[in-house]
C-alpha cells in the first residue's frame, strides 16, 4: 500500500470514530471548504447569531496561522476553538478529534468546521462530516467547477455568495450551476450574500434538514 493510501486510510478510521462519536451526542459537523476571500468566516458570523435562538451551535476554526478568525467568531456567543496547520494546507480526522475534545458540543449541536482556505486538498481528508459544504464567492470566476472537480465532486452543498457584487463583476450564476453539475449531478447550489443577509433563509433550512 502506498504511503498516500496508508495516510489516508488512517485518517478514515479516526473520522470513523468522529462522526460516531458526534451520534453518540445527537450532533452533527458541516466541513465548510473554500478557496481564500470567498467570505466563510462572515458567513459563519451570520449563521451563528440566527442559531443562537433554536439551536446549539460552535465551530472549529482552521487556519496556517493565527487565531483571528477564532476570536472574531467567539464575539457571536458561540464556542471556537482554534486549530492551526503551520505548513499544513487542510485539516484532518486526527485534528478534528482533538479539537472536538476541547469544544465538548452539546447534545444537538451543529459543529461548524471552518477547513483551511484551499481548494484541493481538503476534499481529499474524511473528517467525520455530515455534508461537505462548498463556498465559492461571484469574484472568483464562473469556472472554478472546471478548475477544481474533485472538490466539487465531494461536495453535498455549494454556496455562490456575494451576490450583492454580481452587477460589478463577470459572473455568470447560470453557468456555474451547468459546470458544477457536470461535475456532481446531485449536488445542491444556493445563492446569498453574507453581507446583505439575501439567501440566508434558504442556508438556514438546509441546515435544519440534515
Amino acid at each position: 500500500m502506498s504511503l498516500e493510501q496508508n495516510v489516508l486510510a488512517k485518517n478514515d478510521a479516526i473520522a470513523r470514530d468522529n462522526r460516531a462519536w458526534l451520534r453518540k451526542r445527537d450532533a452533527i459537523a458541516l466541513n465548510l471548504m473554500s478557496s481564500p476571500g470567498s467570505g466563510k468566516t462572515t458567513l459563519l458570523e451570520r449563521t451563528l447569531v440566527a442559531l443562537a435562538r433554536t439551536r446549539p451551535a460552535a465551530v472549529i476554526e482552521g487556519d496556517q496561522a493565527t487565531s483571528l478568525d477564532a476570536e472574531r467568531l467567539r464575539r457571536t456567543g458561540a464556542p471556537a476553538v482554534q486549530v492551526n496547520t503551520g505548513a499544513g494546507c487542510h485539516l484532518d480526522a486526527a485534528l478534528v478529534r482533538s479539537a472536538l475534545s476541547r469544544l465538548d458540543p452539546p447534545p444537538g449541536a451543529v459543529v461548524f468546521v471552518e477547513n483551511v482556505g484551499n481548494l484541493v486538498c481538503p476534499a481529499m481528508f474524511d473528517l467525520g462530516e455530515q455534508r461537505k459544504v462548498v463556498v465559492i464567492s461571484v469574484t472568483e470566476g464562473t469556472d472554478k467547477p472546471l478548475k477544481y472537480p474533485y472538490m466539487f465532486a465531494a461536495a453535498d452543498l455549494v454556496l455562490v455568495n456575494k451576490i450583492d457584487l454580481l452587477p460589478y463583476v463577470d459572473f455568470d450564476l447560470d453557468l456555474c450551476a451547468k459546470h458544477a453539475r457536470a461535475v456532481n449531478p446531485d449536488l445542491t447550489m444556493l445563492t446569498l450574500s453574507a453581507t446583505t443577509g439575501e439567501g440566508l433563509p434558504a442556508w438556514y433550512d438546509w441546515i435544519a434538514s440534515v
